[in-house]
């Protein structure tokens, strides 16, 4: 039995956003080691709040210019999601 046209119009719009939330699972962990290492203090604590500052100004800077160029929202949620990888990866290995 097909679900009925409501249901699946909910299907569908929903499926776009699974991605995204599975990508912000990874960015929350980010979210959380972050602090972590700030509160540490130190020098450590120092360039990480630096480099967390140039991170977001480049961030916005890239998908700027992404979206001018022509560049879809998908390719910015995609370039965005490497760089939180990225910093999962460096985050956790210290």
């Amino acid at each position: 039995m097909q679900a009925p046209p409501a249901q699946r119009a909910n299907d569908a719009a929903a499926q776009p956003c699974q991605p995204l939330w599975v990508r912000d699972l990874e960015a929350q962990r980010v979210v959380e080691l972050r602090p972590m290492k700030l509160a540490r203090g130190g020098s450590a604590g120092c360039a990480e709040a630096q480099q967390m500052v140039r991170e977001k100004v480049s961030a916005f800077i890239e998908a700027s210019g992404l979206l001018m160029t022509g560049g879809s929202c998908d390719a910015v949620v995609a370039r965005y999601h490497k760089h939180v990888a990225v910093n999962a990866r460096r985050l956790t290995a210290t």
